[in-house]
């Protein structure tokens, strides 16, 4: 009888391998399960156990990543960088090796011109990667190693050719929110006229776009297309705008995400709250 471990290794490993080039669906499913595995030592296991397998060294690098990330710092970021290029080196196609390696850099706070190299070989197997774009998005903010001013000019970036159902659609919400979260820890008359932001032009434009388009069914097909939906109900509620939110929690249902909600406190009872107010 094959023991826990091998059980484990089995199912992880069909499930990445069950999208096979369907590269968005691949990330997601590599960031979920590593998230899910970093308090075990199911990466680690796996790699042992298949030494020339590069899903096994993609997640294993993937763990560390997620670790590094909650501690603030890595134990080892050139060994898990070592297992990425000896991935992108076995799966030349595929961008997954090349997404953790970013978001080793970012945890690292790694130079800028390393990280857009990385940028580089990513857009150019998987040119719309949600991942990749939020780790991107939040090392060039100014609580990393960006500012408010490089942050906007990726996301104007983005904005000029990103097609409105492309994994990366969400990256300027995601932007407004990352700021309307800024003034808000700030404290102060700022924080407490937070609204205000969510009535520029750009703000407003964002949102009525995504509410145009995102809750129709079947437009968002990606692998997080939920994760964006909630990111759309979280907005409207904090730009006052939660009576139009109705069809974004009926397609969300219960597939509650723990960001953006988390930022206000308990995020089911956060969504729960919003999701009464639609």
């Amino acid at each position: 009888m094959p023991g826990q471990d091998a059980i484990q290794i089995d199912q992880v490993e069909r499930i990445l391998q069950e999208p096979g080039t369907d590269w968005d669906r691949r990330t997601h499913r590599f960031a979920v399960l590593a998230e899910a595995s970093a308090r075990s030592g199911l990466g680690r296991s796996w790699r042992i156990r298949r030494p020339q397998s590069a899903d096994a060294l993609v997640f294993e690098a993937w763990v560390e990543m997620v670790r590094g990330r909650h501690a603030g710092r890595m134990d080892d970021a050139r060994a898990a960088g070592e297992l990425c290029y000896r991935a992108a080196e076995a799966v030349p196609g595929d961008p997954a090796p090349w997404v953790v390696l970013l978001g080793i850099l970012r945890v690292m706070r790694a130079d800028s011109r390393d990280l857009f190299a990385v940028w580089g070989e990513i857009t150019s197997r998987d040119p719309w990667n949600r991942e990749a774009h939020l780790q991107m998005l939040r090392y060039l903010s100014p609580e990393e190693c960006g500012s408010r001013s490089s942050q906007m000019d990726f996301v104007e970036t983005v904005r000029a050719s990103v097609p409105s159902a492309a994994p990366a659609v969400g990256v300027e919400l995601a932007a407004l929110v990352d700021e309307h979260s800024r003034t808000t820890a700030q404290g102060g008359v700022e924080a407490l006229l937070v609204r205000r932001q969510w009535a520029n032009h750009r703000a407003v434009r964002v949102l009525d776009g995504a509410l145009r388009d995102w809750p129709r069914p079947g437009h968002l097909r990606h692998a997080a297309a939920l994760a964006d939906l909630n990111l759309l109900a979280y907005a409207l509620a904090q730009a006052g705008r939660a009576r139009e939110s109705a069809d974004t929690f009926a397609l969300i249902g219960d597939a509650v995400t723990a960001w953006p909600w988390e930022l206000d406190g308990e995020p089911v009872e956060e969504f729960r709250y919003w999701q009464s107010k639609a």
